[in-house]
């Protein structure tokens, strides 16, 4: 190593800092925030063309006022000339940019020549190595005794370890009277101690105030052997270097020495060691291991205080989370399927028999792609449960993606990386959700997709919806390829005429018609009673609603072809219920000396709650009879007057007469039956011509009839 080499400019722009020091030999980073230090990086350091524009000098202890008007502060004598060699910039929080300036030799300012934009003073250069020479006297012992302790600190530590290998060649191959600076910026040293040490002029004043900080730290890792030799395995590893942090700083990269037990567990370099090793152990395709290769590099040579660290570090976290090949494995026991969806749902055949053939042909081939399936239906007839089920049949992990309202392309495919708060789309999301490559998906409302300037997501599905395609579906977020081909995607939909057409014929369509009032009547004993007596808080032994209650329900209170509203009337009688059990409950733990009159009255009114219904609000006085059953007169006090009467077309009987049908539109769309007639020909008794009405809507008689009398 040439000593001479080093020559700095007379005159040297001075960046003053008060967050660590930098010594000769050592690399530190410094973040620029205020006025005149950003002046010096934009004005001297990006502008320069040669490497003589890169040199400055490093003030530390000193603070930089936060306004150029301010006055320069005292500066500290002795600082050091550094190489900035690395400059980046950020606009987050606010403007700053962030040095890694290497330093080269101490200096003394002679005189300050200006204070703006940026300080600049004529300085004097102190290390001159060459002045120095080998064996005179007590600065050769002071040299050996320094080298000697150097050497023992380093083999206290894990060789293994590349920077401590790269120290242990350094102590070789450089010349001694460097290797104070470069020892002290290593080992835990305080800012105080450091200042000591850059302003010991002399070399032999230098190697005096160093050694003691290195035998320090030698007693201190001995100490730490001695309480840690129940664990020999870790002898090696007492010692790490890691960056010292101080509180409310930015982390400088001079590295110290520092002990395991004081490590933090969320330190950044241990768990860029661990994202690296997951995603080496995870068994993703080559492209993407190219990829995730490519981005731990980058993410390594990346300061923290970059938006893209943590950016780049989520993207890692997620490609390593994706289950590229964790899949769980099908139960195929059609007769199990058959049982378990019958129990769930009644009716629905076609959609049962379709689930029972994937699951039949699964049995006959293994690499089958996930069907992709569309259900078609009114409101409240069970689309979104019979999704569900399909799953638990299939022993697949469920997800359910709303659709309803969705504009914006994104939420299907992602947003790229370059975008501010981007994130993956909502199928990639749900993958790293459940954890499994082959869910089922449930792609709800997806006749309700929306279209704006961001994109038309229904055009974005047609990669996912496509079997063809979607085993290699790119995410604008991860840019990689992903293969969906073993999930099984299942649509839902109102109607197909807000779907579009290249959209629809990527699904296979299923028809889910509206439920008849024999089914529906079956589906509110099998599944809502008890659904909504366990929600409420009753048990058989206190509410019973019998098939007559549940018909009037239906034929009187709801006209629907799901049933939704006729749980939510269950649900209105069960509340209602509920009252009177809680004050019968009440008044029995209440009423313990008043039971005689209580009898009294139930005997006077034996005869009015004999039908065991709901009356008014006046009989809560008295305790009803257990369990309640809900009659017709029962209905009417808690759901009110009927809103539906079973009428023909002469509005005079509750019974259709014969020759009358109902409209087949009423098992498709809730609402009202729609009667039509096939009542004899009639001819008109006045005006010219006749009029026939075999069949039609007693409505469209009116619009084609002259005035007249049937």
């Amino acid at each position: 190593m040439g000593s001479t080499a080093i020559q700095i400019p007379n005159r040297l722009p001075l960046l003053l800092t008060n967050e660590g020091v930098l010594l000769p030999g050592s690399s530190v980073r410094f973040s620029v925030e205020t006025s005149r230090n950003i002046q010096l990086v934009k004005s001297r350091l990006l502008r320069g063309t040669s490497v003589k524009s890169t040199i400055i000098g490093v003030i530390p202890n000193t603070r930089d006022p936060d306004s150029e008007s301010d006055e320069l502060p005292h500066l500290h004598r002795i600082g050091t000339a550094g190489i900035a060699v690395q400059v980046v910039g950020s606009n987050w929080p606010k403007p700053h940019y962030t040095l890694l300036i290497t330093g080269l030799c101490r200096f003394q300012i002679v005189e300050v020549l200006k204070e703006k934009p940026y300080p600049v003073a004529e300085v004097e250069q102190l290390d001159r190595l060459d002045q120095y020479t080998n064996g005179i006297g007590e600065l050769s012992d002071l040299s050996q005794q320094f080298y000697k302790y150097a050497v023992q600190l380093v083999e206290m530590l894990d060789i293994s370890v590349p920077v401590v290998a790269k120290l242990r060649n350094l102590l070789d191959s450089l010349p001694k009277e460097t290797l104070p600076d470069i020892l002290a910026a290593i080992i835990r040293t305080s800012t105080n101690e450091k200042l000591q040490i850059l302003d010991a002029v002399g070399l032999e004043e230098r190697f005096k105030k160093t050694i003691p900080l290195l035998v320090r730290q030698i007693e201190g890792l001995k100490l730490l052997q001695k309480t840690r030799k129940s664990k020999p395995n870790d002898d090696k590893r007492i010692v790490a270097i890691r960056p010292f942090r101080r509180n409310n700083q930015v982390p400088g990269r001079a590295l110290y020495l520092d002990t395991v037990e004081e490590e933090d567990d969320d330190d950044d370099g241990d768990d860029i060691i661990m994202l690296e090793k997951k995603i080496k152990n995870t068994n993703m395709p080559e492209q993407a291991m190219k990829v995730c290769i490519k981005e731990i590099k980058r993410l390594k040579k990346m300061p923290q205080s970059m938006p893209e660290f943590a950016l780049t570090r989520n993207y890692l976290e997620l490609m390593v989370e994706l289950p590229w090949n964790k899949n769980t494995t099908d139960r195929l026991d059609l007769h199990a399927a058959r049982v378990l969806l019958d129990s769930d749902h009644y009716a629905m055949q076609k959609l049962k028999q379709r689930v029972l053939e994937y699951l039949a042909v699964r049995q006959l081939k293994n690499n089958l792609k996930g069907p992709i399936l569309c259900f078609v239906g009114p409101p409240g007839v069970g689309k979104t449960s019979v999704g569900r089920s399909i799953a638990k049949t299939l022993g697949r992990e469920f997800y359910r993606i709303a659709l309803g309202g969705v504009c914006d392309q994104s939420d299907i495919r992602g947003h790229r990386r370059t975008y501010v708060g981007s994130m993956p789309g909502r199928i990639i999301n749900g993958l790293r959700t459940v954890g499994v490559n082959n869910p089922v998906f449930l792609l709800d409302e997806v006749d309700k997709l929306g279209k704006s300037l961001q994109g038309d997501p229904a055009a974005a599905l047609l990669e996912v919806l496509d079997p063809e395609q979607n085993h290699s579906f790119t995410d604008h977020y991860l840019n990689v390829s992903f293969d969906l081909s073993q999930v099984i995607f299942i649509a839902t939909a109102n109607t197909t005429a807000t779907i579009p057409p290249a959209l629809l014929d990527r699904m296979e369509l299923i028809q889910v018609p509206g439920y008849i009032q024999e089914e529906k009547i079956e589906i509110s004993h099998r599944h809502l009673i008890p659904k909504q007596l366990e929600l409420h808080g009753l048990t058989p032994q206190q509410i019973q609603i019998p098939k007559e209650a549940t018909e009037g329900i239906i034929s009187r209170y709801t006209r629907e072809a799901g049933v939704r509203s006729l749980e939510r009337k269950i649900g209105a009688i069960c509340r209602a219920v509920a009252v009177k059990v809680a004050e019968s409950q009440h008044k029995a733990a209440n009423s313990s000396g008043t039971h005689v009159s209580e009898k009294e009255g139930k005997e006077r009114v034996g005869e009015e709650t004999k039908s065991e219904s709901i009356n008014d609000a006046t009989d809560l006085a008295f305790p009803p009879e257990m369990p309640i059953v809900i009659d017709r007169h029962a209905l009417k006090d808690i759901l009110g007057p009927p809103i539906y009467e079973m009428e023909d077309i002469d509005g005079g009987s509750q019974q259709r007469q014969p020759g009358g049908e109902v409209d087949p539109g009423e098992k498709q769309r809730p609402g009202l039956e729609l009667h039509s007639s096939t009542s004899p020909n009639h001819r008109c008794s006045h005006g010219y011509g006749t009029l026939m009405t075999a069949g039609q809507l007693i409505a469209a008689v009116t619009i084609g009839a002259h005035s007249g009398s049937f």
